[in-house]
């Protein structure tokens, strides 16, 4: 029975990946599931897994470090990245050698990982050196910045008893859109989504926010790609995405369709 790990630090996507598996390949065994690179590393040491799914960005130890390192041991695992760099994985990762999975997972694209998998495994296929390319890979991927990505927002809202302020967590942050002198920010509270407002503009975020959880779709807009549902096209070619949690739709500029062309 083959095995796998599935790394990612964000346990609620590391699940939805788990049961997505489970779904297209029940006869696959996942021994271990890591929220951090470190662990991911000492569990392939201890678990030995035929295949690894790896988050690229992870704080401290990235799951491209994690495949680095792995490169000259004797028994390394068949990686499959997952990334939200739609760019980088058609220039670099769309090659023989290597396989990956865009957030969010589509069962299409799954489908075609497992078969390919499938077939690597069944034939006895070496695992294959992937220095070279993880090197281009880390090459091209955005440097974060000094302080690193921005993990909290400072929020205001209207109550009855006058202005609030609070502190959001960025990972609750379902998306952020310009409004005037204002951005607001969409997140949730709880069980619900709640609107709050704060002052640092669309552009200024955007520079401070991890592009891989959070990808512009329109001159107003950044959303939080793990808080996408799928896309709706209406009748005129509109693209729109939706998004977990909340009914709500936003509306997709065609200079960023292709951020969704697999879903």
């Amino acid at each position: 029975m083959p095995t796998a790990l599935i790394a990612d630090d964000e346990p609620h996507l590391a699940d939805y990946l788990r049961a997505k598996l489970a779904q297209a390949w029940p006869q696959l065994q996942i021994v271990a599931v890591a929220g951090n690179g470190e662990e991911a590393l000492r569990q392939i040491e201890a678990q030995r897994p035929d295949l690894a799914f790896l988050d690229i960005r992870m704080p401290g130890v990235t799951g491209l470090e994690v495949a680095r390192r792995r490169q000259g041991a004797a028994l390394r695992p068949r990686i499959v990245f997952v990334t939200a760099f739609d760019q980088y994985a058609v220039e670099a990762f769309d090659a023989d050698a290597v396989d990956y999975l865009l957030k969010p997972v589509t069962d299409e694209r799954l489908d075609r990982t497992v078969s390919k998998l499938q077939a690597a495994l069944a034939a006895g296929a070496p695992t294959p050196d992937l220095t070279q390319l993880i090197a281009q890979v880390a090459a091209r991927l955005p440097a974060a910045p000094a302080a690193g990505w921005l993990r909290w927002v400072r929020a205001s809202k209207k109550s009855a008893d006058g202005e609030l302020t609070e502190q959001i967590a960025v990972a609750d942050v379902l998306y952020f859109q310009a409004d005037d002198k204002y951005t607001c920010v969409y997140a949730r509270d709880g069980a619900t989504v709640r609107e709050w407002l704060i002052r640092t503009p669309l552009s200024e975020l955007a520079a401070r926010l991890d592009p891989e959880r959070f990808q512009q779709i329109h001159r107003s807009v950044l959303v939080n790609m793990d808080a996408v549902a799928g896309t709706r096209r209406d009748l005129t070619g509109k693209l729109y995405v939706r998004l977990r949690e909340t009914p709500r739709e936003l509306p997709v500029a065609r200079q960023y369709m292709g951020l969704f062309r697999q879903m």
